[in-house]
């Protein structure tokens, strides 16, 4: 079979891409072959890109590995599916594409008209690492991208696909001590993808911003705190990811989870073909019935959630104490009525974190997101809920409510993504028309983005400590 033009071209020109104009699709080539993606609206898209083999078969519970390079020209125009997992029916940010295994893809935004290099956001959703993926409409880059970065968002293995330390996968030692974290493993692999292709798409690889938001936010943490991310990025967001003592969270403990749960499909730990029948159950079997709602049934235990095993995820708050994490500046912050209150994990756990880097002399933005669409407010509510600030930052907020949108909420997006935009290019949120967000070293400051839907600096009002 012949190959088109644009085909014949990405394979014969080197790894840059090609310009895409109305009626030509964009086409792009890196080492494991050519991509065409999509042109709208002055964004170019480039998505479902493979990071990694699927890790099926033989390769589930195994680090990711190489992905095998392809002839022609690939389509990139669509999500890949999400990683396996039982969907979150109230989930505020339902997937677009159904689960299954083989999930290891990313997704790119940037501007069509860029000329320069880019600097690159990565996204890393959240969803208490048993939910979530990067097809959510509101965590689309394309608006992110019309402010001149490019955005990449990517899935890693969630649940038991995710954590997963069977005595006898512990006994194999099939990639040499790298074992039970399966999904941070990803979120490094995607990062080293990064490093190595992401020129080719016009950004810069000296130039990474990593941002997570609840389980996403506190990988940003393991990832700050890593032994294996050096140089593979230079700031970092945190958006309600309390740091979380590990102390607990070992591979001891991830053993006789998993121990359990193979024994409820009715394998036995000193079965010596234990880790065949594992790989041989149906993905389906290997989910059974884990969500976020599960979570908090009060049943046994059976999974675990990623642990410290010192190679790939160290217990991250002594990490910070020691100084032993990437120096880079960083911005955090919780929402008004987030998880567990004031004084809960996400709260009080940001506001800590901001002292603690702040005290090791890391540039740290503190805020806090307040604002609420006007469509959804009701007498009961206190203030803004988890995850509600995403759209906000990713200015998807019309995605999000649709028709009852108000202006209100438009320019809260607006701020919160020039913010956001403005820290990924430079290491500092500040830019020209918005109120000045200072540094927590001076006077603990905090950036509210208010209820009145305007931005506020000041102090922390939950802070005792804080100055006047």
């Amino acid at each position: 079979m012949r190959l088109s033009v644009l085909a014949f071209l990405s394979l014969t020109l080197p790894a840059t891409s090609i310009a895409g104009t109305a009626d030509t699709a964009p086409v792009v080539t890196i080492a494991d072959g050519a991509l065409r993606g999509s042109s709208s609206d002055g964004v170019v898209a480039y998505k479902g890109i493979p990071f990694a083999a699927p890790p099926v078969g033989d390769l589930r519970w195994r680090a990711p590995q190489p992905v095998a390079r392809w002839q022609g020209v690939r389509d990139a125009t669509a999500y890949a599916h999400d990683c396996m997992q039982l969907p979150f029916p109230s989930d505020a940010a339902p997937l677009g594409t159904p689960p299954a295994e083989d999930c290891l893809y990313l997704n790119i935004w940037k501007p069509a008209a860029a000329k320069t290099k880019l600097p690159v956001m990565v996204w890393i959703y959240g969803g208490g690492f048993v939910n979530g993926g990067s097809s959510p409409p509101t965590y689309s880059g394309a608006q992110l991208a019309k402010q001149g970065i490019m955005m990449v968002s990517f899935n890693y293995r969630l649940g038991r696909f995710g954590t997963f330390a069977h005595p006898a996968l512990v006994a194999a030692d099939e990639d040499k001590g790298l074992r039970a974290n399966y999904g941070y493993l990803d979120q490094i692999a995607a990062l080293r993808w990064v490093q190595q292709n992401i020129a080719a798409f016009g950004g810069d690889p000296a130039n990474v911003t990593i941002i997570g938001e609840s389980a996403g936010g506190m990988s940003v943490h393991a990832l700050l705190t890593s032994p294996m991310t050096k140089d593979l990025f230079q700031r970092a967001v945190i958006q309600s990811g309390g740091p979380t003592p590990m102390g607990d969270s070992n591979l001891d403990a991830a053993e006789k989870f998993s121990a359990v749960f193979a024994q409820s499909k009715g394998i036995a730990s000193n079965d010596p073909q234990a880790l065949a029948k594992l790989r041989a159950l149906p993905a389906d079997s290997i989910v059974d019935g884990l969500n976020l709602a599960a979570l908090f049934g009060g049943a046994p235990r059976t999974h675990s959630a990623p642990i410290a095993d010192g190679a790939i995820a160290v217990d991250n708050i002594p990490a910070y104490t020691a100084g032993r994490f990437a120096k880079v500046p960083v911005m955090v912050g919780a929402t008004s009525a987030d998880i567990g209150g004031p004084q809960g994990p996400m709260v009080a756990g940001a506001r800590d974190i901001a002292k603690l880097l702040t005290g090791q002399g890391i540039p740290t933005y503190y805020y806090r997101f307040s604002y609420v669409a006007q469509s959804i407010r009701t007498p009961e509510t206190k203030g803004a809920g988890h995850a509600s600030e995403i759209p906000y930052f990713f200015d998807t907020v019309k995605v999000k409510y649709g028709a009852p949108t108000t202006p209100t909420d438009i320019g809260m997006g607006t701020a919160a993504s020039a913010y956001l935009v403005n820290f990924v290019k430079t290491g500092n949120p500040n830019g020209t028309g918005l109120p000045n967000w200072t540094p927590y070293a001076q006077g603990k400051a905090m950036l509210d983005f208010a209820a009145s839907g305007k931005a506020v600096p000041g102090t922390d009002p939950l802070d005792k400590d804080s100055a006047p």
